[in-house]
């Protein structure tokens, strides 16, 4: 009984929690757009919706393709309305909305698949702008079309895709980088996940990747990167992320479970964690996050026993177990 009344006080607080959560982000958003604009917003949504669900499961290509091009329009017209910036479109599932941590831009990405061996990004940067206009820069995926992803610095007509669910803000001699963290469906065998770091130029224009994935600590060297992925088997779970508490990416260290070194889809984590640690502009991999060696002869000991005040309690041979 104990149980079940803890059990019901915690969803009791979770529901509590969840609802100030929507009605803080509602009252945000009431304060910056207006009731008429809202009201418009929630039509838009209503289709978006609709739209969002067809090109994800409609079981025919042009089907979906007609659904995600006919999205792109209504998305537009949506933002086009005042304040736009402001409005979460939370029930529009399958895109994601992810905001800068210093709200200067949010970026709005989705998936649209061809067939299960073919899919493409679709992204769009809305920028947060004084008098509630619409600033967007529409990203255009070439992964189809480049040999090495990690070898180019990009802009808008060359975006290598993602459906981004993080953003890391860090800073380096006044100048502010934000850092992508990305899904890709690559294809029927294998997924990615990206890490990217991105900038503005003199015209404010969005710039995507740079000499930021440094591996100098390693003990075998490799040049520096200006972007980072990982690529691993479809059935896996790989994690690559931000963690605020060690401030540091963490990355799951993977290993072909197959001893196929060069078959990418036969990748799985091995249980051991990377890092990049952001210094001096850059992020610096740490090859080996946990790295606890006992010494030679030394073996793992279980903690002792204690008493109530914490004295260490004699071991009982076995006969007196």
């Amino acid at each position: 009984m104990f149980k079940y009344k803890s059990l019901k006080l915690f969803f009791y607080k979770l529901l509590i929690i969840l609802a100030v959560v929507l009605l803080t982000t509602e009252a945000i958003y009431s304060q910056k757009v207006s009731t008429a604009d809202i009201k418009k917003l929630h039509q838009k949504e209503d289709s978006l919706k609709v739209l969002a669900r067809d090109f994800i499961m409609d079981s025919l290509t042009a089907g979906r393709m007609r659904s995600d091009s006919q999205f792109v329009k209504t998305l537009i017209r949506s933002l086009q309305i005042k304040n736009s910036f402001y409005y979460p479109f939370d029930s529009v599932q399958g895109v994601a909305k992810v905001y800068a941590p210093d709200s200067t831009f949010r970026i709005l990405s989705w998936n649209l698949s061809f067939d299960q061996y073919y899919s493409r990004q679709r992204a769009a940067i809305q920028f947060k702008t004084p008098d509630g206009s619409l600033k967007l820069v529409p990203l255009r995926d070439v992964s189809e079309f480049t040999e090495n992803a990690i070898d180019s610095v990009r802009n808008k007509n060359n975006w290598i895709g993602a459906v981004y669910y993080n953003i890391v803000k860090t800073e380096y001699n006044g100048k502010n980088f934000y850092t992508l963290i990305g899904f890709d469906n690559n294809n029927v065998m294998s997924n990615k996940k990206w890490l990217e770091v991105m900038t503005f130029n003199q015209q404010k224009e969005p710039v995507f990747g740079g000499p930021f994935f440094s591996f100098a600590q390693d003990s075998a060297k490799r040049p520096t990167q200006n972007r980072f992925y990982i690529e691993y088997k479809k059935e896996a779970r790989a994690v690559l992320d931000y963690d605020p508490d060690l401030n540091l990416i963490i990355v799951d260290h993977l290993v072909s479970e197959t001893d196929e070194p060069e078959n990418k889809f036969s990748y799985v984590p091995d249980g051991d964690v990377e890092a990049f640690e952001w210094k001096n502009g850059k992020w610096l991999h740490i090859d080996k996050l946990y790295d606890f060696k006992l010494k030679d002869g030394e073996f793992p000991m279980p903690e002792p026993l204690r008493d109530d005040k914490g004295n260490v309690l004699p071991k009982k041979k076995d006969e007196e177990r």
